[in-house]
């Protein structure tokens, strides 16, 4: 398993390339997925189904540019250009979305998404 130094440019790699291995490689088989709010029905609730919507993402042609990745406790705090055409069931988006990524032994346990950066800093511990 790669040390933790270099995870954070393995998860810009993975997302930015959309390299369904990688992204694989880089999470927990019940690693979820969702809203910060908590668990929600749309949410994904392990590896399989976070890498079935990201492959339904990438067809309707979602694009990512990771703007930034900071290490806090336990955490990313990973910032994201996206371009997301709307898939179906879901609205379409475009713009600075961050992702909080909770990670152990080197794998992503959960992810949840933010609209602004200090609100998703503050979760993964870190200063706004």
């Amino acid at each position: 398993m790669p040390n933790e130094a270099a995870l954070p440019e393995r998860v810009k790699h993975a997302l930015e390339s959309g390299d369904m291995d990688a992204i694989k490689d880089l999470l927990d088989p019940d690693a979820r997925w969702g809203a910060p709010e908590g668990p929600q029905a749309s949410d994904c609730r392990n590896r399989d189904q976070i890498l079935a919507w990201w492959g339904r993402a990438q067809a309707a042609g979602a694009r990512a540019t990771v703007t930034e990745v900071i290490t806090g406790p336990g955490t990313l705090l990973v910032g994201l250009q996206a371009v997301r055409p709307a898939v179906p069931g879901e609205r379409p988006e475009t713009g600075q979305r961050w992702q909080v990524l909770t990670v152990r032994d080197d794998r992503i346990t959960d992810i949840r998404g933010y609209e602004d950066r200090e609100t998703a800093a503050r979760r993964a511990g870190l200063p706004a």
